[in-house]
């Protein structure tokens, strides 16, 4: 073996051309055990630097691609990695550059793309608008095959602020959802989630599920829609309809609790971002009666609800205290639990999904608009229409493939998904 293996590039080959600084190497083929531990013997020869590696496998398919620096025979490891790809019945190409993988600093964001499907012409679309703004998708990454569809894109070149408001057009059009948030510690740092309750965290409204019991469900419900709207001060809004309960036993609170069905994927979020070390806290304009029930199962470390008045076992229609739990109401209670927690509002991620959330979402490091109406899409940096609440880890760099291996080390077995 010639000495020169072990020298770094310089100005020119043993041929006399200018040499390669770096060698961008793309093997291709049926995987099998041993295949990264031989290419990179070979690459050992040559004392190369390892500049960058990405290695995936799809369908038993691996794809390696190493970025190293050139030897200054570089055209004799080429060789050498063309035999070895031969041996294991592979392809290999090998390409000469000069530049490293940096991604441009400036603009670096997280692109999280979530389908049911993930279409190709909708991340078609996707890619086009990042790269009409002259952004350059760096790296992408699958976070999760179903039941949802989830990819992770990193991004480079781009303000994440121009590029929500490019992708949120264009995700609308695509019927997917599209989160961006800029690559900082910051993602890796939120520990406090503050959650609305009706129709976010459970599914439905307790108000028009009491109202069912009191015969008046359909006029609650409507006016619970035009306040979730924004079409309605909530306040008075919400002291009419619980107006209307007056009289109805309050055996009632446990029969509606009891029939209370999570969001899907609830406990799955929250079971597994606990696992991490994160915090929860329930804010409602709901009823305490039944927010507090719901926080205690599921080990939340907050609650802010509105509480009915009860006198002689029935519900009076009002609201005890002359402070409810409103927009403002909600933003407050954000603030108040970040600061007992001794988080930053940057640190906290909030969800909801009425007018009422806005303030609260806003409040927030990220705020999430989960199947939400339209006024609190437009206005929330995040939305997310899918109907399971897990899809929120894949905004946070959670894996579907991490969350199941971490629930069956605690027994927890997750049905397996559909062969494709």
């Amino acid at each position: 073996m010639s000495a020169d293996h072990n020298e770094p590039a310089a100005t020119s080959d043993h041929l006399g051309a200018a040499a390669p600084k770096t060698l961008l190497i793309t093997l291709t083929g049926k995987d099998r055990p041993g295949v990264t531990s031989l290419v990179f013997s070979t690459l050992a020869a040559y004392a190369v630097e390892v500049i960058d590696i990405e290695q995936i496998v799809l369908r038993r398919r691996l794809i390696l691609g190493l970025l190293v620096s050139a030897p200054r025979d570089w055209k004799s490891l080429r060789d050498a990695l063309e035999k070895v790809a031969t041996e294991l019945d592979m392809s290999v190409e090998v390409d000469r550059g000069s530049g490293d993988n940096r991604s441009r600093p400036e603009g670096r964001s997280h692109v999280t793309v979530l389908g049911t499907p993930l279409r190709s012409a909708a991340v078609a679309a996707i890619a086009g608008r990042i790269a009409d703004i002259g952004a350059n998708i760096d790296r992408i990454e699958r976070m999760a095959r179903y039941p949802v569809t989830a990819i992770d894109l990193h991004v480079s070149g781009a303000e994440p602020e121009k590029l929500r408001a490019v992708l949120a057009e264009e995700a609308a059009r695509q019927h997917v959802d599209v989160a961006v948030q800029s690559a900082n510690l910051m993602r890796r740092g939120m520990r406090l989630i503050v959650m609305d309750v009706d129709s976010t965290l459970i599914q439905g409204e307790v108000i028009e599920m009491l109202a069912a019991h009191a015969g008046c469900e359909a006029e609650i419900a409507e006016a619970t829609e035009r306040a979730m709207r924004g079409e309605m001060d909530f306040e008075q809004s919400l002291r009419e309809r619980t107006s209307k309960l007056a009289g109805l036993d309050a055996k009632y609170l446990d029969q509606v609790y009891a029939d209370l069905l999570l969001a899907p994927g609830a406990r799955t979020m929250v079971r597994t971002l606990k696992r991490l070390g994160y915090r929860f806290a329930l804010v409602s304009g709901g009823f305490s009666q039944i927010t507090d029930r719901i926080a205690a199962d599921l080990g939340f470390d907050y609650a802010a609800a509105n509480e009915l008045e009860i006198i002689d076992g029935k519900l009076t229609g009002k609201i005890v205290g002359e402070k409810i739990i409103d927009r403002a109401g909600k933003a407050a209670a954000l603030r108040r639990f970040a600061g007992e927690l001794g988080v930053p509002d940057a640190a906290v991620i909030a969800i909801g999904d009425g007018a009422n959330d806005l303030d609260m979402l806003n409040a927030a490091g990220l705020g999430i608009a989960f199947n939400a109406k339209p006024v609190v899409q437009q206005a929330a940096s995040t939305a997310i229409n899918v109907p399971y609440l897990d899809a929120i880890m894949y905004l946070l760099g959670i894996s579907r493939e991490e969350i199941e291996a971490a629930d069956a080390a605690a027994g927890i077995i997750t049905p397996a998904p559909p062969l494709t």
